[in-house]
């Protein structure tokens, strides 16, 4: 993943760098599992990998995307859509999948998707952030992070 521009030298970003490749990893053993034919394993996983984009998808939405939909609206927005699509075709394995012979296929096009995703934010959203962000919008973001905390140990960043 990225590390060109420094932007991970913030703990902020570096959790959130670190949930995207928590969430890489996860669809790796979903394309495993794809390949298998272990439906309830590939809902299993994307029951994890829901888990890890929850407090995530706050953290963005709540305190870093606002942040930048000033100046970035349009590309706001769209990770925003992106984030509903993902999400709705996530939801499904909490049932859906046992009776919608489609949704692994269609699991596996919203993974391909929030890849894609995940690019567009460690190589757009992120260093925009960096550059772009005042203390206090940073302070903001921290704030929304400690209120929807995270899969992962704060010990680890």
């Amino acid at each position: 993943m990225c590390e060109y521009c420094g932007c991970q030298a913030l703990e902020t970003i570096d959790e959130l760098t670190q949930e995207h490749e928590k969430v890489v990893d996860l669809i790796s053993h979903l394309r495993d599992a794809r390949r298998d034919g272990a439906v309830a394993r590939m809902a299993e996983l994307a029951r994890e990998i829901t888990a890890v984009l929850d407090p995530h998808t706050q953290v963005e939405e709540h305190g870093l995307f606002p942040a930048l939909a000033g100046d970035f609206p349009e590309q706001i927005a769209a990770l925003e859509a992106e984030h509903r699509r993902i999400e709705a075709v996530l939801a499904e394995a909490n049932g859906a999948f046992l009776t919608d012979p489609s949704w692994p296929d269609r699991l596996m096009e919203a993974m391909a998707l929030l890849r894609d995703h995940i690019l567009k934010e460690q190589d757009g959203v992120f260093p925009a952030a960096l550059a772009n962000l005042s203390t206090e919008e940073w302070e903001a973001v921290e704030a929304v992070r400690a209120e929807a905390g995270s899969t992962l140990s704060r010990s680890a960043a």
